[in-house]
């Protein structure tokens, strides 16, 4: 299968949506990045060691994606991918837009409760090592932790037509955390409240923007490059043929 332009488009989204997003983010895991156990005296060793964090929250942001990949593809195979494109759009949106209090009714977590709390601990042991396995480790744990933002781009990577492609966008969200959850590290004087309050109020706005791009990729209303045709939406590499 190859995907078109529309697909690539979207890709890059979950890149734009990660990079803006970190800024909330690090209200989380901006505390874990500042307590990683990396060399403070030697700066070669502590760039390796953070991108060793890193790739562990990439390799865990890429396995979820694989799963809801596989989600997504199911529902490609059963012939109604525009219209999950739509769902999702609308579901992003939603999250968005519908007031925390309302969420707060629901523990969501609550089903997995005892599985997070054993999370947090084996990422609070890790600290105490300063290998490079305890550095993936805190990246792989720290990845799986529940985080609002994570959930907005796995509706994404189900969107998406593959286990490949859902893979991809969660890595590429992944990759637009880089940045800033490296430079809590070692600017952290910059990240005032100040600051971080007045990007975080951009956020709903990139991810209401994404959500809309989904609805439009989804409807097939003929627009080059954001809302193919219906007959354009996903290529196949090889025809059906009876």
């Amino acid at each position: 299968m190859i995907f078109d332009f529309t697909t690539y488009f979207m890709l890059y989204t979950a890149f734009i949506f990660g990079l803006i997003s970190s800024f909330h983010c690090i209200g989380m895991c901006g505390p874990i990045a500042m307590m990683l156990p990396v060399d403070r005296n030697n700066p070669t060793k502590k760039a390796s060691q953070i991108v060793t964090y890193h790739l562990g929250r990439l390799t865990a942001y890429g396995t979820i994606g694989l799963i809801f990949g596989l989600v997504g593809k199911g529902f490609f195979i059963a012939g109604i991918q525009q219209n999950l494109s739509i769902f999702i759009g609308v579901a992003m949106i939603a999250v968005i837009l519908i007031p925390d209090k309302i969420f707060s009714k629901y523990n969501f977590s609550k089903p997995i409760f005892k599985l997070i709390s054993k999370v947090k601990s084996t990422l609070g042991s890790q600290f105490k090592n300063r290998s490079y396995k305890s550095l993936f480790t805190i990246g792989l744990l720290n990845g799986v932790l529940p985080c609002g933002m994570v959930y907005v781009a796995l509706f994404g990577a189900i969107a998406m037509q593959s286990e490949s492609l859902g893979v991809l966008y969660m890595v590429l969200f992944g990759l637009g955390t880089v940045p800033m959850m490296s430079s809590v590290i070692y600017i952290n004087s910059f990240l005032t409240v100040p600051v971080r309050n007045r990007i975080q109020k951009v956020i709903p706005y990139v991810a209401v923007l994404i959500g809309i791009l989904f609805i439009l990729r989804g409807l097939g209303l003929g627009i080059p490059y954001v809302s193919p045709s219906n007959m354009s939406l996903f290529i196949q590499e090889t025809p059906n043929c009876h």
